[in-house]
């Protein structure tokens, strides 16, 4: 069974059958770390580190409040490491236990948690890793046969090895990434680095900030120095199997894909999740749209206005099963933003990728709906498609 095969109603019924028959249970770890609202950023990265937990649950008197996140950490850009918990705790969702496997996985990829708290009322009963969900994959045959390129990240963001550790920490905070590949000048692939590289080389204990770059002598530290060298990679031609069987084995969250020796994409557990959340039964597309600023939230109706014109047309071809974007900022001139706005859509059983730049908002999101409108009218088989996006 490939990717396409989800588009046969019959066949996607008895995947998601297979997926949600598995029971939350065997995905739900009941022995996990917590903070309080009242303990100290410097304390919630001294557990981070010691669980190897990125996104962490926080507790108060027996209830729960929230999470406390590397990615919420490192946003701030400048933390007082004495500085309370409650001021970075952000509201997530939650799961209870009646909740399918692939309603799980929809909201991982909505969030891009790493940890979700499972909920009994206002208590916190348990916690489900990211990587638990993955490792599903391993159990379930009719998903043996998809292939790497079919569902990987494609154009993949990466940093040379004389590139600076704030060089990688603004692609990850522009882009909510939690790892970038490193490549050297022939787009070989030669480490790895990740979000918790940057926080473990940017806070000592006997520091009093984290994330203050520009000010602090950390800054001239190159990737290459903090990144994990020759890491693990996969073809692009390989079956996910093969990619999950390696982030199992060895905890990864990330796979470079190389098409010989060159770096043509990246797999990481997102895109497993995305998969099994594909699968999920539902009555219309699911949309996410992720990183709106509330002063920009407004333009949301003009974005969704475009999204509903490009399903309409879509549709008469594919059954276009779900669409997220993100939208990131960089380049503040004046108080204006430059835009950079990726989509991936979910059709056909195909995951079609997408990025646009541009200093107005609207405009830049409704030029990337149209490029995934014409990526969609474009598609004849997979291979082409992926040798189309991989130029």
């Amino acid at each position: 069974m490939g990717v396409k095969d989800l588009e046969d109603l019959k066949k996607l019924s008895m995947l998601r059958s297979q997926i949600d028959g598995i029971s939350i249970d065997e995905v739900t770890s009941t022995e996990f770390p917590t903070v309080s609202s009242d303990d100290r950023i410097s304390d919630a990265l001294a557990v981070m580190k010691q669980r190897n937990y990125q996104d962490l649950p926080v507790v108060d008197g027996g209830e729960f409040v929230g999470m406390v996140s590397y990615a919420s950490i490192l946003r701030k850009k400048s933390v007082t490491l004495d500085a309370k918990v409650k001021n970075l705790v952000r509201n997530t969702s939650t799961v209870s236990k009646g909740d399918e496997i692939t309603k799980i996985a929809e909201m991982m990829v909505s969030t891009n948690c790493r940890q979700l708290p499972v909920v009994n009322g206002k208590k916190i009963v348990g916690i489900i890793e990211r990587n638990k969900l993955v490792e599903i994959v391993r159990g379930i045959k009719a998903l043996h046969e998809i292939k790497v390129w079919e569902i990987m990240t494609n154009p993949v963001e990466s940093v040379k090895v004389n590139d600076l550790m704030d060089d990688a920490l603004e692609i990850m905070i522009r882009e909510d990434y939690r790892t970038i590949p490193v490549i050297n000048d022939a787009n070989n692939v030669v480490g790895i680095v990740g979000m918790r590289e940057i926080i473990d080389n940017n806070w000592k204990k006997d520091n009093k900030t984290i994330g203050d770059l520009e000010k602090s002598a950390r800054s001239q530290i190159t990737v290459e120095s903090i990144a994990t060298m020759a890491p693990k990679t996969i073809d692009w031609d390989s079956d996910i199997f093969e990619a999950v069987d390696i982030m199992v084995e060895n905890h990864f969250s990330t796979l470079p894909v190389l098409e010989g020796k060159e770096l043509v994409g990246i797999m990481t557990e997102y895109d497993v999740l995305e998969l099994i959340s594909a699968c999920r039964e539902r009555d219309m597309l699911f949309v996410q749209i992720s990183g709106l600023e509330d002063d920009e939230k407004h333009m949301t109706d003009a974005i969704y206005a475009d999204i509903e014109s490009m399903v309409t047309k879509v549709s008469k071809m594919y059954k276009p099963e779900s669409l997220t974007m993100h939208v990131s900022r960089y380049n503040d001139v004046g108080g204006n933003f430059k835009y950079s706005v990726s989509a991936r859509l979910f059709i056909n059983g195909t995951a079609i990728l997408g990025k646009e730049v541009g200093w107005d908002l609207t405009k830049t999101a409704s030029d990337l709906i149209t490029k995934l409108e014409d990526a969609v009218i474009n598609m004849k088989d997979s291979k082409v498609t992926f040798r189309k996006r991989k130029k």
